[in-house]
């Protein structure tokens, strides 16, 4: 599968944006799929994840919400209530082992290109 994300720009704290990760190849359904980041300087960390269920980090828990559009084969990460901490690099990625939730990035299999998030204070 291919993964295609998009969605990234500058927004001020308390704001919103919608990522989109478009993919091809296989249908979205097939795969756990999740959202991670990386900020500068930091390790890239696992932000949420869906399959049967959602999954979020401690840290975006009732500001971020991932959906699927199996219509459109299109995984999406709302984000509300943006503080600068959540700068980064956001990808999508794709898991094709999965029994349950997989937030270690070394079990994905698939990534998207990285779009880029800037929350201004």
């Amino acid at each position: 599968v291919q993964l295609q994300a998009c969605g990234g720009g500058l927004v001020q704290a308390g704001g919103s944006l919608r990522l989109s990760c478009a993919a091809s190849g296989r249908t979205l359904s097939s795969y756990y799929m999740g959202w991670f980041r990386q900020a500068p300087g930091k390790e890239r960390e696992f932000v949420a994840g869906i399959r049967w269920f959602t999954y979020y980090a401690d840290s975006v828990k009732g500001r971020f919400t991932i959906s699927r559009d199996n219509a459109k084969n299109t995984l999406y990460l709302q984000m509300n209530s943006l503080k600068p901490e959540d700068t980064a690099v956001y990808y999508c990625a794709a898991a094709t082992d999965s029994s349950g939730v997989v937030t270690r990035s070394s079990m994905y299999d698939y990534w998207g290109q990285g779009t880029l998030v800037t929350v201004s204070s």
